[in-house]
């Protein structure tokens, strides 16, 4: 598989759809390149879609320890391989690690975040202190199912019988052979989710066209994170995608990044 090699020579394995612009997608957690095919797809007559694993996910390495600044090295060697300039989209926790690459000065035109799961407020309960502490011991113990079905649990905030159903999914296997990164995860989203408001950094530092979307139909309270991180990010625009959940249809996603990243260009 092709891959560039970041800052701290870890091999980052990536697709690449397409030609035109260079867009990278940055998924959430346990979550891979390969579901991002239909996306790519239609998004190849705009762009040239870069879709990759994250480190420590299927064919990209790992290297310890891990730090959210490896990261964005990470994303940094892409726009590098395939810039000079890049676009990102950044799904979920992916987003908010988007959203800190940006605000590190990566050079990003316009960076396009789809619901970044801030818990800023009691509409639900916050993650707690130690959550990090105790899924980094069950994957270190060998019961990765446990670490993942804790974070459906207190993390998506999925009731425990509903988890017991998407055990049945085709995609949960896939999930538990990357459970060893949700603590990566975890601390791409440091203390946003708390329950507290956000800082103002380092969202304030975003100095580039950011468009923050949800869906119409997700958790109200990762629409409250939305607007609150609305209130922090100097060019912003907010957008909600009617029928839309936490996992949007690509159909309905692809035409609202091409209209963000491409609009006045195809005008």
């Amino acid at each position: 598989m092709p891959h560039v090699t970041s800052r701290d020579g870890t091999a980052i394995a990536y697709d690449r759809f397409g030609d035109g612009p260079t867009l990278i997608k940055v998924d959430g957690a346990t979550a891979s390149r390969q579901f991002s095919v239909p996306l790519a797809n239609m998004l190849t007559p705009h762009f040239t879609v870069i879709t990759y694993n994250r480190r420590g996910r299927g064919d990209s390495a790992d290297t310890a320890p891990y730090a959210v600044e490896r990261e964005i090295e990470d994303i940094a060697a892409l726009v590098d391989a395939f810039g000079p300039t890049a676009y990102v989209l950044g799904m979920s926790s992916g987003a908010v690690l988007a959203l800190r690459a940006a605000a590190a000065g990566l050079p990003i035109e316009k960076v396009a975040a789809y619901e970044p799961p801030f818990v800023v407020n009691g509409n639900r309960p916050p993650v707690p202190e130690n959550y990090t502490e105790d899924v980094t011991a069950l994957i270190a113990q060998g019961k990765r199912e446990e670490a993942l079905k804790r974070f459906s649990t207190v993390v998506v905030g999925v009731e425990p019988e509903l988890v017991e159903q998407m055990r049945e999914s085709p995609f949960w296997d896939h999930s538990v052979s990357l459970a060893h990164t949700i603590p990566y995860d975890a601390k791409v989203m440091g203390d946003t989710m708390a329950g507290k408001r956000l800082s103002p950094e380092p969202w304030s530092s975003i100095s580039i066209p950011t468009l923050v979307m949800t869906g119409s139909e997700t958790f109200p309270w990762v629409q409250d994170g939305a607007r609150e991180l609305m209130n922090h990010l100097p060019i912003a625009e907010y957008r909600q995608l009617p029928g839309q959940e936490h996992i949007p249809a690509d159909d309905a996603l692809a035409p609202v990044l091409v209209d963000f990243f491409l609009g006045k260009r195809e005008r």
